[in-house]
């Protein structure tokens, strides 16, 4: 899978997430860091990527946007460390791989895994 790594988020997950065969880039490594949240939303529905972050606005934007996609994943846990943010991923996307190619907010919580399919609200916007 194709991901896109936000500022929120340590450099070390992209690497992970590379080691384990997934094509994954951080903002940092695309001179990004300062880009705004339409920017880097933008970015990742150009290149078809997965939007990973722990900052809950992507969510609110796509979701005021009517956008469906890109699918975005929001970590809410309180562990922090890198390599095991990295490893819940890896070891969930198998149950969660379907919703994120169709379009959806996946958000890890420490106890459970919520998802919404996109686009959310009523009407898409226009």
């Amino acid at each position: 899978m194709k991901f896109l790594i936000d500022n929120a988020l340590s450099p070390q997950i992209a690497q992970i997430l590379r080691d384990h065969g997934h094509d994954a880039v951080h903002v940092r490594d695309l001179g990004l860091n300062r880009a705004s949240d339409e920017i880097i939303i933008e970015l990742a529905l150009k290149q078809e990527r997965i939007l990973l972050s722990a900052d809950t606005d992507f969510g609110t934007l796509l979701a005021l946007w009517g956008r469906q996609g890109p699918s975005f994943i929001l970590l809410r846990e309180s562990d922090k460390k890198p390599h095991r943010q990295a490893a819940r991923i890896i070891e969930n996307l198998p149950f969660i791989q379907n919703d994120l190619r169709q379009g959806a907010i996946v958000v890890f919580e420490d106890h459970r895994i919520r998802i919404r399919k996109l686009p959310i609200g009523s009407s898409p916007a226009e």
